[in-house]
C-alpha cells in the first residue's frame, strides 16, 4: 500500500510522455482546402513583331485589244481592218513576271484560354513589303498583208506590285503542351496594290506606207483591294510573359481590271485626195490581273497578363 502514490505518479507520468510523442508525429489529416490552380499563362492582350518572305501565287498581266474602225471606202476598210488587226495581236498576251519579295510589320491581339486545352483569339496586323514588283517586256512583230511588207512592231510593258498587307483575323487552336500552341486563323485582309502597262507601236519599215509611223497607249491601275486570308501556325511560350510564333498565310485580294485607253491611230487617206482627212482605227486596250499569294514569316509576341505572372511549368 505505501508503494500505491508512488505507481500513480509513475502512471501519470508515462501519459504525459505518450501524449508529447504523439503531438511530435506528422498529421496524416487532409488540408482544410485544395490550392487554387494557375491562372491560364495564354489569355490576356499580347503585341509583337514579325518578318518574313512572301510569293504571288498568279504571276502575270493578260492584255487584250479589241478592233474599233472608222472607214469611208473598201478599200480603206480593208487596209484599216488589217493593220488594226495586226496592232491589236501585238498588244494582247500573257506577260509573266516574278511578285516574291520580303514582308515585316506588327501585330496586336487578344487570347482567351479555355477548358485549359484551348485557346481562341483575335489578331489584326500590318505588313510593308519591300521587292514584290515585278514587271516584264515583250516585242512582237506581225504582218499587214495589204500593205506590201510593212508589219505592226510592238513592245510591251506592265508592271505589277504589291505595297502593304494587313489582316484581322480570329485564332482558334489547340495546347498540344501547355507552352505549345498549334492554331488555324483566317479572316479579312487588305492591301495597297498597283499594276501598269505600257505598249508603244510603229509601222516597219514604213517606207512609202500608208499607216502612221507611230503610236502607243498607256494605262494603270492603284488602290487599296478588300479580299480574306486563311493559314495556321504554331506558337511556342519559351519565357514568362514571350513567345515565339512560325505562321503560313494564303491571301486573296481578287481580280483587278483596267483599260489602257485607245492605241491610235490610223491609216492614211487611199484616195489620194490632199483634203481627205485619215481613216483612224481603235485598239481598245485592256489589261487584268489577280493579287493573290502566299506569306511564310516567323514572330516574337509580349503577353501582358496583367495582374498575374504567368510560368512555363504547366497550368
Amino acid at each position: 500500500m505505501k508503494n500505491l502514490p508512488i505507481a500513480r505518479a509513475a502512471l501519470l507520468l508515462a501519459l504525459s510522455a505518450g501524449s508529447a510523442f504523439a503531438a511530435d508525429l506528422p498529421s496524416r489529416r487532409a488540408p482544410p482546402y485544395a490550392p487554387p490552380p494557375p491562372p491560364p499563362m495564354w489569355t490576356g492582350f499580347y503585341a509583337g513583331l514579325n518578318a518574313g518572305g512572301t510569293w504571288s501565287e498568279s504571276n502575270s498581266v493578260t492584255t487584250s485589244a479589241g478592233v474599233v474602225q472608222f472607214c469611208r471606202n473598201e478599200q480603206q476598210c480593208v487596209l484599216g481592218l488589217e493593220a488594226a488587226s495586226a496592232s491589236a495581236l501585238g498588244a494582247s498576251g500573257v506577260q509573266s513576271l516574278d511578285n516574291s519579295g520580303f514582308i515585316g510589320g506588327g501585330q496586336i491581339g487578344y487570347n482567351w484560354q479555355f477548358n485549359n486545352v484551348f485557346v481562341a483569339g483575335l489578331e489584326a496586323d500590318i505588313q510593308g513589303v519591300a521587292g514584290a514588283n515585278g514587271s516584264a517586256t515583250s516585242a512582237s512583230a506581225f504582218p499587214v498583208p495589204k500593205d506590201e511588207f510593212t508589219s505592226i512592231a510592238t513592245a510591251l510593258t506592265v508592271t505589277k506590285s504589291l505595297d502593304y498587307l494587313g489582316t484581322v483575323r480570329g485564332r482558334l487552336g489547340y495546347l498540344v503542351t501547355p507552352t505549345l500552341l498549334a492554331y488555324a486563323t483566317g479572316g479579312l485582309a487588305y492591301g495597297g496594290v498597283s499594276s501598269s502597262t505600257n505598249i508603244f507601236q510603229a509601222a516597219l519599215p514604213n517606207f512609202g506606207s500608208n499607216i502612221a509611223p507611230a503610236f502607243g497607249s498607256a494605262g494603270s491601275f492603284s488602290d487599296t483591294r478588300v479580299g480574306y486570308t486563311v493559314g495556321g501556325g504554331l506558337e511556342w511560350m519559351f519565357l514568362p510573359n514571350w513567345s515565339a510564333k512560325v505562321e503560313y498565310l494564303y491571301y486573296d485580294l481578287g481580280n483587278v481590271s483596267y483599260s489602257g485607253g485607245s492605241i491610235a491611230p490610223a491609216i492614211l487617206d487611199l484616195t489620194l485626195t490632199p483634203l481627205a482627212p485619215p481613216t483612224y482605227f481603235t485598239n481598245a486596250l485592256r489589261a487584268t490581273t489577280r493579287f493573290d499569294g502566299h506569306i511564310a514569316r516567323v514572330g516574337v509576341n509580349y503577353h501582358f497578363n496583367f495582374g498575374r505572372a504567368p510560368t512555363v511549368a504547366g497550368y
